[in-house]
């Protein structure tokens, strides 16, 4: 049975433009491509040249620290550009897509003969072992990595967030696969929502299933492993997307690399809000394409409106997004009156405007800040927002001053940047609080190295 975690922290908010349960087929482009910045931590070193021609499967690049780790081509075709930016970084890799796709046949396997060290060995030859993040650092993993454990996530509750459950329909058998995969290289759990009933999540089998009640984020990854097995200084945990579980369940299922996943396409600004079945590195714009409402300055979104990075029609699906938004930008915006207006269309976490009175209803959202960065007041509100056990501004204030002696004790390495999303929604110093943490993070991991 199925343990039952209730957590009262954290801020639900109803937008506008969730995508409903519908899939709807889109007119891919020709050119594709995987883009290192969606493995957060890792340095690329391209394997392929212009004009290489390569199957679904091959490496486009490795990871320069630990060659071992490669990140496989979605598609088959010819590599048409690799783009670079500033001191040479590198930025995508695109790929002209063949009519006829082919994969590189990596052999099917019964996942329950194999050990830890061969499931390991599987997911690099492939190229998907970089789809596994780790904390502390929330970066992609290396194979030198000893976890004590493996979460996975199947929650989703962040505001306009694809629901995994769809996803999952006709997917069952390569998610159970991968789950064991996974429960070979270390133990497993599985986070389920309250309100999830797909018997592949509520009866998965090979992992521990764990429920959690609560509002958002009590689908993040990390406040999971704050609540199960917390992270101390020395220790390491894997965290898996449940999309990529289904990766992994293909390669083993099928032998081959297969990055075909469901995306939401939602946000106040999109005319049909649905899914669309698309494939790691699709460009945005073809996800989108007659769909978006005019009239407005847009903000899209790579993601959801929390987490997800500001894009355009012309970059690429993530490795890890599961939804592409879109929002008013808000800069044309006119106002009469400002404040004093009593404001009954407008969401207010802390009751300023009227539309509290309004009962529960969904609000259109722009990006607007809504004021100026100003001094920290210690007034609790990210601990309203905030379920894990750590005090989160004591924190911010440690990665600012820079007391490394300070974050560990007050549990940076428990946390990724995710966790303080609806912290940075909520904040009256309108502080980016996912940087700092990123920053903070990342100087952590240099002075451990």
């Amino acid at each position: 049975m199925a343990s039952v975690i209730k957590l009262s922290k954290g801020l639900d908010m109803n937008l506008k433009g969730k995508a409903v349960k519908e899939k709807t087929n889109i007119v891919r482009g020709s050119e594709l491509a995987l883009t290192p910045d969606a493995f957060v931590g890792m340095t690329p070193k391209v394997v392929v040249k212009e004009g290489d021609m390569v199957k679904a499967g091959d490496a486009l690049f490795v990871n320069k620290q630990y060659p071992d780790v490669k990140f496989a081509s979605p598609v088959s075709g010819q590599v048409s550009a690799v783009i670079r930016g500033e001191r040479r970084k590198v930025l995508c890799v695109k790929v002209k897509a063949d009519q006829e796709q082919q994969y590189v046949d990596y052999g099917k396997k019964d996942v329950a003969q194999l050990d830890g060290e061969a499931v390991k060995q599987a997911l690099l030859e492939a190229g998907l072992f970089g789809y596994i993040d780790q904390l502390p650092y929330a970066v992609s993993t290396n194979p030198e990595t000893q976890p004590k454990a493996i979460f996975v996530s199947a929650l989703r509750d962040k505001p306009l967030a694809a629901d995994f459950e769809f996803e999952l329909e006709g997917n069952e058998n390569d998610f159970q696969t991968g789950l064991t995969a996974l429960s070979k290289m270390a133990k497993t759990y599985l986070g389920i929502g309250s309100q999830q009933t797909a018997t592949a999540l509520t009866q998965a089998k090979d992992v521990e299933v764990n429920i959690f009640d609560g509002p958002c984020p009590a689908g993040n990854v990390g406040v999971q492993v704050n609540h199960l097995d917390p992270v101390n200084k020395g220790e390491t945990v894997w965290t898996v997307d449940p999309s990529a579980v289904i990766f992994f369940g293909r390669l083993f299922n099928t032998g081959k690399v297969d990055l075909r996943r469901l995306i939401a396409v939602a946000g106040s600004e999109v005319e049909r809000p649905a899914y669309v079945e698309a494939v790691v590195g699709d460009r945005v714009g073809d996800l989108l394409a007659g769909n978006l409402k005019e009239g407005k300055n847009l903000r899209i979104i790579n993601g959801n409106v929390l987490t997800g990075k500001p894009c355009s029609l012309d970059d690429y699906v993530g490795a890890h997004t599961s939804e592409i938004t879109v929002i008013p930008e808000g800069d044309d915006a006119d106002e009469f009156l400002g404040w004093i207006l009593p404001r009954f269309k407008q969401f207010s976490v802390n009751r300023s405007y009227f539309s509290w009175l309004c009962g529960k209803k969904s609000y259109a959202l722009d990006a607007r800040i809504k004021g100026g960065e100003r001094h920290m007041i210690m007034s609790g509100e990210y601990d309203k927002v905030l379920p894990m056990d750590i005090y989160g501004e004591y924190l911010i204030k440690a990665i600012i001053a820079g007391d490394i002696d300070r974050q560990e004790a007050l549990g940076i390495y428990e946390v990724s940047p995710e966790d303080f999303a609806l912290a940075e929604f909520v904040d009256s110093s309108k502080l980016e609080l996912q940087r700092i943490v990123r920053e903070g993070l990342d100087v952590l991991r240099k002075e451990n190295a």
